[in-house]
């Protein structure tokens, strides 16, 4: 008869716990079920003309400068194998790849929280009451037992809290991608303008070295007509004062030559000297004409790193609003354990060991002394700034591209014209120098003759280099992303 009593009574306490759980599982559906009008609620009292979100309808996509290849236009192989080395070694570039992945880290931390949180644990406890504690003498209370269990936290994502979370850092994943397209932009352009610019020095080298064996040979005719009594020392020192002349601008050139080394160097992630070899192999400008088909609608200047890095800073800050939004809202959380506790360990799983908890809890700050008020008040601040700074983006985008271009039309136009002056100064010398071996001009004009060309040829060689350097300055301005040169 006890034993049918105490089966009866497992039985029914097995019953009554069956609809403890039932209970909680329903409460819990209630709270679900009832809880999207309160959402809607609250959403409707937070609404404002400031949008949750924000990214322009992609018509076009980046391309890095890898893919495109421009500088392929140049034909000079060993820029190629600058650019690529720059690519690879570079510490910027490294850093920006760094920056991408612990980018897509915080997504991956902001995604953990759609999943529970378990733990599990073990203890053992030994404790004793004082006896004392209720105004009478009684007997202390001692208690000794083991416990096993696992417990889960999980956030229930009703009112979309850690959905924006996670668009939030979404998005400063996409500000991190469209910041190494802007290093990489800027990358290979430095390491094109900086060989240009090596490429222009050296170019100043030989015209100098040119024209310091026409004026040792200019000095050799005074000094004969010197000697042969049909001129005079005047005509000697003249000769070799131009001659010393152009000497002298010979060592300015090469540090100028070596500092440009270094710094493209410093550019493909070499030390000073590893790449001398392959800098002088060819010491030819690049050819510097090229025919552009470009045209600059608002479309193209989207491509360029800059306006797309403010597009995404653009959308974090208005994702940022739309959490600062989400902490008005309540949030359900449900918690629960289970474990097994005994006097001995080798109780912990006896039938009446058990123990468990399952609680559902729906939580609401409803004052917080303003500071969520302030909170949202300053993302919004934060998207009307970014707002205005791309819209600055977009408008000295313009302002460099028009810059760049008009620069490039300049450039050649006045190359044309400055090599038909190279042209005439040569000729003019040449013309000075005959008719003063002839006797019928003084030795000046063959000076000035001689002044005017090699100063003449050194300004054709800057614009030349100029003119490489403004085609960059082109492709910087646009953004790449496509084949600017044909």
């Amino acid at each position: 008869m006890t034993h049918i009593c105490k089966s009866t009574f497992a039985q029914r306490h097995s019953y009554i716990d069956l609809k403890k759980i039932l209970r909680l599982f329903f409460t819990l559906f209630l709270i679900v079920v009832f809880v999207e009008p309160i959402k809607s609620e609250i959403k409707d009292y937070l609404e404002n003309p400031v949008p949750e979100s924000w990214q322009l309808e992609r018509q076009i996509f980046q391309t890095i400068p890898t893919e495109d290849a421009w500088w392929d236009s140049f034909h000079d192989p060993i820029l190629t194998e600058l650019i690529e080395m720059a690519v690879a070694n570079n510490y910027n570039v490294a850093s920006a790849i760094k920056r991408i992945e612990m980018a897509s880290k915080e997504v991956g931390m902001a995604k953990s929280s759609y999943y529970p949180t378990l733990s599990v644990a073990g203890s053992w406890t030994k404790a004793q009451e004082s006896g004392a504690v209720y105004g009478t003498e009684s007997d202390r209370l001692k208690s000794s037992y083991f416990s096993l269990g696992a417990s889960m936290n999980w956030e229930l994502d009703v009112f979309g809290r850690v959905y924006s979370n996670v668009k939030e850092k979404k998005a400063a994943y996409n500000v991190a991608r469209a910041d190494y397209d802007a290093v990489m932009v800027s990358l290979c352009a430095n390491v094109a303008s900086a060989y240009m610019q090596l490429r222009t020095y050296q170019e100043e080298i030989r015209v100098a070295q040119e024209h310091i064996e026409s004026q040792k040979y200019v000095c050799k005719i005074t000094e004969a007509r010197f000697e042969a009594d049909l001129g005079n020392m005047l005509d000697v020192t003249q000769a070799k004062v131009v001659l010393y002349e152009t000497e002298s601008t010979l060592p300015t050139l090469e540090a100028n030559v070596r500092t440009m080394k270094n710094s493209i160097a410093l550019l493909v992630g070499k030390y000073p000297g590893e790449i001398d070899e392959l800098l002088d192999r060819d010491t030819y400008l690049p050819e510097f004409r090229q025919t552009l088909e470009i045209g600059v609608p608002a479309e193209i200047l989207r491509r360029r790193p800059d306006i797309m890095e403010a597009e995404m800073e653009l959308a974090e800050y208005a994702a940022a609003i739309g959490v600062a939004k989400k902490d008005f809202l309540p949030t359900l959380t449900l918690a629960g354990n289970i474990g097994t506790s005994a006097i001995r360990a080798d109780g912990l799983f006896g039938k009446h060991s058990l123990t468990y908890s399952i609680t559902p809890q729906l939580s609401w700050t409803l004052f917080e002394g303003l500071s969520r008020n302030y909170a949202l008040s300053e993302a919004k601040l934060q998207m009307e700034s970014a707002i205005d700074q791309y819209n600055l983006t977009v408008m000295t985008a313009i302002e460099e591209v028009d810059n760049a271009l008009v620069n490039y039309e300049a450039l050649l136009k006045a190359i044309e014209l400055q090599t038909r002056v190279v042209s005439e100064s040569k000729k003019s010398m040449e013309l000075s120098f005959e008719l003063y071996r002839s006797g019928l001009t003084m030795f000046t004009n063959v000076v000035d003759g001689q002044i005017s060309w090699l100063t003449n040829q050194n300004t054709l060689t800057t614009m030349q280099g100029e003119a490489l350097a403004s085609l960059i300055n082109i492709y910087k301005a646009l953004g790449g992303g496509w084949q600017v040169f044909h």
